[in-house]
């Protein structure tokens, strides 16, 4: 491993192998690195850091931080990063509460420069988080979501897989899977078509994707009739229950369709 001597390491942290920490970073106690990671200058790992193999974390991140709830007592938690993501300058991440205890970003993903990840989210794999985006507490955002720039986040909602959400955006309900969100309030602007094209998504799948949303937001019935109608006039697929499912078990309810 290259370990600047600039470097504070608490003595009970745990590093990989072929790990580099550059000058003037913070590694407290109850860390573990994994193998091949690189540490830039000026980072923090604060208690409770598990971070994977071959992870990347730019300089001023600070991760693992405790979390900005009046609520939380002092409780031993964890911030998890899954193997390969990359956090870029000045990113903040906090731990756990009792809620999850712990706040976990998954595999491959791409957190870019001043997002803040409040405590206990769940990310998942392949997400991108663009410059400045605001997390709050007990958020979900599942696998190969984007969440593009200057975009804020309310506690608890959840974001589905493959989503898109514009920049700027103020998400305050949930964002099914496969969906574009845009406008003010957020609303529903189409399917990521050409994201779900660029991994692998067949014509059929996303034709099939786009004609349940037009049956659950152009048909001009409420959700629990279209829901029910989308249940019996479609062939099953794994898409089709995921979506079935999201809106189903929805707490803050989903986003709503644009209205001209």
């Amino acid at each position: 491993m290259s370990i600047h001597q600039l470097t504070y390491i608490h003595p009970e942290a745990i590093i990989g192998n072929n790990v580099t920490i550059e000058p003037f970073t913070t590694i407290q106690k109850n860390v573990v690195i994994g193998d091949n990671t690189w540490i830039g200058p000026n980072v923090t790992l604060m208690e409770g850091a598990r971070i994977g193999k071959n992870c990347k974390i730019y300089p001023s991140a600070v991760i693992s931080a405790p979390p900005q709830d009046l609520k939380y007592g002092g409780e031993i938690t964890e911030t998890h990063i899954g193997d390969n993501t990359v956090i870029r300058e000045c990113v903040t991440i906090s731990r756990g509460t009792n809620d999850r205890y712990k706040t976990v970003i998954g595999k491959n993903c791409l957190i870019m420069a001043y997002v803040h990840i409040a405590h206990d989210c769940v990310i998942g794999d392949y997400c991108i988080l663009v410059n400045a985006v605001q997390i709050g507490g007990h958020v979900e955002i599942d696998e190969y979501a984007i969440v593009a720039g200057s975009s804020a986040v309310h506690q608890f909602v959840k974001i589905g897989a493959h989503a898109m959400v514009s920049g700027g955006s103020l998400v305050r309900k949930d964002v099914p899977p496969y969906t574009k969100a845009g406008r003010e309030p957020l609303s529903y602007v189409g399917i990521n078509s050409v994201g779900l094209r660029r991994r692998g998504f067949t014509n059929d799948q996303i034709n099939q994707i786009q004609d349940i949303y037009r049956t659950i937001y152009l048909k001009g019935i409420n959700n629990t009739k279209a829901l029910d109608l989308v249940e019996v006039s479609f062939q099953p697929s794994k898409e089709k229950d995921e979506i079935l499912n999201f809106i189903r078990n929805s707490d803050r309810g989903i986003m709503k369709g644009f209205i001209n």
